[in-house]
């Protein structure tokens, strides 16, 4: 066999990836099956209700929603093409896939995740321009598709390379699954783990805690004008900030940190049994952000009641209107005294054309009817 493929560049040792690796025992390997077997569950079956409720309510088709369904869609495609085989794997404590499904598993994983990453750092943009931005802005599904079909791009632009020698997929951690060799020490490998962590990790970071930051701020400062109004809204805008970003840390950062340490580290300083922690922190995303970025937004959580008949058609019709009318082009007419905005004069804010602070984390319009079904 390849013997380029077989000798594990993680961890310096030749390994064939028919036999069992010693990483974990079999203890070890009952416990990461059970953690993996969760994952595997929850994850495919979370964002399967989030494609049904796409599919059965009309009402949430629209732009920022594709966002939501293209972070849905990859990651139940992980669900599906990575953590089932790396479930299957650790049963038999042994990889299973050979040296092809090796490379297809550590290309298919990398390219969904990436996306699902891009995807949540747009998602953080659209967010804050939607709340800060002085202009109306209509429904744009054109920018919507753009931004969806941009992630796939970005992402096979940098999942692509290791199929064509820039680096190389392979064996990793106790054996049962597939990644980026980190740890090659040739200049083409360090260089690709580098351009990786920039452009698919710290750049998707720094634009979400500086859109959320900034999105955070504003909310504040329309608190400190109506504090009677805002101050729930805002302690709900707070915690799916703090929630959303902990959430991506938590998930990602470790794994980073891993990569790190094997690409620039001494020579087995990250052994199999540490790898593996990241690894399963890293597929717990799939499970995390459903709930976090759809099943708490209040339109999503209302079809999800409807759907399932936990709730009647008239406690929907009933839903209060009363929203707060302070909202953050008022205040930015405020602060700014009438000063233009994109060369323009603001206009004169009405119920028609401004977008009222809400607690939900999609900051989406929510009808005031009951969804309609398709």
């Amino acid at each position: 066999m390849n013997r380029t493929w077989t000798y594990n560049m993680s961890f310096g040792a030749p390994t064939d990836p028919a036999e069992p690796r010693t990483g974990l025992s079999r203890n070890g390997h009952t416990v990461v099956t059970v953690f993996l077997g969760f994952i595997l569950f929850f994850g495919f079956l979370n964002n399967l209700a989030v494609l049904i409720l796409f599919c059965k309510f009309k009402t949430l088709h629209n732009p920022v929603n594709m966002l939501l369904l293209n972070i849905s869609v990859g990651d139940m495609l992980v669900c599906i093409s990575g953590t089932t085989l790396s479930f299957v794997s650790n049963i038999h404590g042994k990889w299973i896939g050979g040296e092809h499904g090796c490379r297809w598993y550590g290309f298919v994983n990398s390219c969904f995740g990436i996306v699902s990453l891009i995807s949540l750092a747009v998602l953080s943009y659209e967010r804050y321009s939607t709340l800060t931005l002085c202009n109306k802005r209509s429904a744009d599904y054109r920018k919507a598709l753009l931004a969806v079909g941009g992630s796939w791009i970005y992402s096979l632009i940098w999942t692509v390379p290791p199929l064509i020698r820039w680096s190389n997929y392979g064996i990793e951690g106790a054996g049962i699954n597939c990644s980026v060799r980190w740890s090659s020490e040739s200049a083409k490998s360090t260089s690709y783990v580098i351009c990786l962590f920039i452009f698919c990790l710290v750049v998707p970071v720094v634009v979400m805690i500086y859109c959320y930051g900034c999105l955070l701020y504003a909310v504040r400062q329309v608190g400190k004008i109506h504090k009677n109004t805002t101050c729930k809204r805002e302690c709900h805008v707070l915690f799916i900030v703090i929630a959303t970003v902990i959430c991506y840390l938590i998930c990602w950062i470790p794994y980073g940190v891993i990569a790190l340490l094997a690409t620039f580290g001494k020579p087995g300083v990250v052994t199999p049994v540490a790898s593996t922690i990241p690894s399963i922190l890293a597929k717990s995303s799939t499970v995390c952000n459903p709930i976090i970025y759809i099943l708490m937004n209040k339109q999503f959580y209302k079809c999800f009641r409807l759907l399932f008949h936990c709730q009647t058609h008239s406690s929907t019709d009933g839903e209060p209107t009363s929203h707060s009318k302070v909202t953050i082009i008022q205040l930015n007419q405020r602060m700014d005294c009438g000063n233009a905005c994109n060369n323009e004069p603001c206009p004169k804010t009405d119920s028609k054309m401004t977008f009222l602070l809400r607690p939900e984390p999609s900051l989406e319009p929510i009808s005031k009817n009951t969804p309609p079904m398709s």
